[in-house]
């Protein structure tokens, strides 16, 4: 994003801040900074902080550790559903309504980049149907995740590229587009049009100090009795979710436990899988012309971004 001399651009819904970077660079403490800084409320973009009881594993804030900051879009879900982007889209777009008809300024935060573009871009999501998700997914299961990428590659090699082998959830829905639509998967991601627009910076970090971190968060999250959150979880249907199943964490502790494994075994996987995941956040923010790159450990930060915020009617976007 940069600041220009063209004339201010109309758009359909008032503007926000929005914080993205990788896992563990720090977003949470950066918005809680700045909503103080500019009376604010945070909207969650972190896909699986919309799930219900799952707390420790995915760094949710606790309420007491919000600083009075009010938090939206947390706990929608029951670990058993599915995700909702759309829905989430149509929440997050009302959350943005609501804090500003109130004089606030909402900040959205998360590390999501489907999450981030459903509240700022104009981003229609291809339909469902339970039948068809349910019939791939069958499949899936009984021929492996392996031979439907694979599949997939037949019929969309671009989108089978962007999908790793082993994420089944997004094979399955790629091919379930494919066959409802007949367009390629990466054909209904259009090129970004901003409907909400926004001052977005990235929290920059170098790899070094982010594996160091994440490695941390990870063992942090084993003191704080994510392996017993897991257990819970799992007594409420969590291997049955198809989503939240898949999360970073969950799934390295659910595989111990089918296999009568001890769960600490998972730690190291968790923090491998985790460093991966990160990298692919790199990928898919750094395609993003409009976001302002920033030290995540600059001290000046909150106020350059108040700064930005102040000029936001001089901001061009895309």
């Amino acid at each position: 994003m940069s600041v220009g001399d063209n004339a201010p651009v109309s758009f359909a819904y008032p503007w926000v801040v929005t914080i993205i970077g990788p896992t563990a660079s720090g977003k949470s403490d950066l918005s809680l900074e700045l909503a103080h800084a500019l009376n604010g409320e945070v909207i969650n973009a972190d896909s699986m902080q919309v799930y219900r009881g799952m707390d420790i594993g995915t760094a949710k804030l606790p309420p007491e550790q919000r600083r009075g900051v009010p938090h939206h879009l947390l706990d929608l879900w029951n670990v058993t559903d599915a995700a909702h982007v759309a829905d989430y889209q149509q929440r997050a777009r009302v959350a943005v309504l609501d804090i500003t008809e109130r004089g606030r300024v909402p900040i959205v935060v998360g590390g999501s980049g489907l999450y981030v573009r459903a509240v700022l871009d104009d981003l229609q999501f291809p339909g469902t149907d339970p039948a068809v998700r349910a019939r791939l997914q069958a499949e899936c299961d009984e021929h492996g995740t392996p031979a439907m990428h694979a599949r997939l590659a037949r019929l969309d090699p671009a989108a089978a590229a962007a999908i790793l082998p082993t994420n089944a959830r997004r094979i399955v829905r790629a091919l379930e587009v494919l066959e409802l639509t007949g367009e390629q998967f990466l054909a209904t991601l259009p090129t970004p049009v901003t409907v909400v627009p926004s001052v977005t910076i990235g929290l920059r970090i170098s790899r070094d100090v982010l594996d160091v971190r994440i490695a941390q968060r990870v063992d942090q999250m084993w003191e704080q009795g994510f392996v017993n959150e897991v257990h819970t979880l799992r007594a409420q249907g969590l291997e049955q979710g198809v989503t939240a199943s898949k999360a970073l964490g969950y799934a390295q502790i659910l595989e111990a436990l089918r296999t009568g494994n001890d769960p600490d075994s998972a730690r190291e996987p968790t923090i491998f899988a985790t460093r991966r995941f990160a990298r692919r956040q790199w990928s898919w923010f750094e395609r993003d012309a409009v976001v302002q790159w920033r030290d995540w450990d600059d001290p000046h930060l909150v106020a350059h971004i108040s700064a930005l915020w102040g000029q936001r009617e001089t901001v061009r976007t895309p």
